[in-house]
Protein backbone atom coordinates (compact mmCIF):
# COMPACT_ATOMS: atom_id res chain seq x y z
CA UNK A 1 0.00 0.00 0.00
CA UNK A 2 1.73 3.52 -0.98
CA UNK A 3 1.45 6.26 1.49
CA UNK A 4 -0.62 9.22 1.49
CA UNK A 5 0.76 12.88 2.62
CA UNK A 6 -1.92 15.16 4.29
CA UNK A 7 -0.63 18.67 3.47
CA UNK A 8 -2.35 21.42 5.11
CA UNK A 9 -1.62 25.10 4.13
CA UNK A 10 -0.24 27.43 6.99
CA UNK A 11 1.06 30.72 5.77
CA UNK A 12 -0.57 32.98 2.61
CA UNK A 13 0.49 33.04 -0.97
CA UNK A 14 0.29 36.75 -0.80
CA UNK A 15 3.67 38.49 -2.55
CA UNK A 16 4.98 34.92 -3.34
CA UNK A 17 6.22 34.35 -6.71
CA UNK A 18 3.45 33.05 -9.35
CA UNK A 19 5.01 29.46 -10.07
CA UNK A 20 4.37 29.18 -5.73
CA UNK A 21 0.66 30.11 -6.07
CA UNK A 22 -0.05 27.96 -8.96
CA UNK A 23 1.31 25.21 -7.47
CA UNK A 24 -0.84 25.45 -3.89
CA UNK A 25 -3.78 25.81 -6.74
CA UNK A 26 -2.51 22.38 -8.09
CA UNK A 27 -2.22 21.32 -4.78
CA UNK A 28 -5.89 21.73 -3.84
CA UNK A 29 -4.91 24.52 -1.50
CA UNK A 30 -6.40 28.04 -1.69
CA UNK A 31 -6.23 29.45 1.62
CA UNK A 32 -5.01 29.39 5.15
CA UNK A 33 -6.04 26.16 7.04
CA UNK A 34 -7.14 24.27 3.98
CA UNK A 35 -6.01 20.36 3.97
CA UNK A 36 -5.19 18.11 0.77
CA UNK A 37 -4.30 14.37 0.78
CA UNK A 38 -2.02 12.91 -2.18
CA UNK A 39 -0.16 9.73 -2.98
CA UNK A 40 3.92 10.07 -2.56
CA UNK A 41 4.88 10.28 -5.77
CA UNK A 42 7.99 12.20 -6.98
CA UNK A 43 6.04 14.42 -8.60
CA UNK A 44 4.16 15.60 -5.36
CA UNK A 45 7.42 15.66 -3.61
CA UNK A 46 8.74 18.26 -6.18
CA UNK A 47 5.11 20.51 -5.27
CA UNK A 48 6.20 19.97 -2.01
CA UNK A 49 9.61 20.64 -2.27
CA UNK A 50 8.39 24.26 -4.10
CA UNK A 51 6.33 25.67 -1.42
CA UNK A 52 7.85 23.81 1.82
CA UNK A 53 7.40 27.16 3.68
CA UNK A 54 3.77 27.64 3.19
CA UNK A 55 2.85 24.10 3.89
CA UNK A 56 3.40 21.30 6.28
CA UNK A 57 3.34 17.89 5.33
CA UNK A 58 1.80 14.56 7.44
CA UNK A 59 2.47 10.81 6.42
CA UNK A 60 -1.16 9.28 6.78
CA UNK A 61 -1.34 5.26 6.36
Amino acid sequence: MSTRLKITQVKSSIGGKQNQRDTLRTLGLKRIGDVSAHEDTPSVRGMIATVSHLITVEEVD
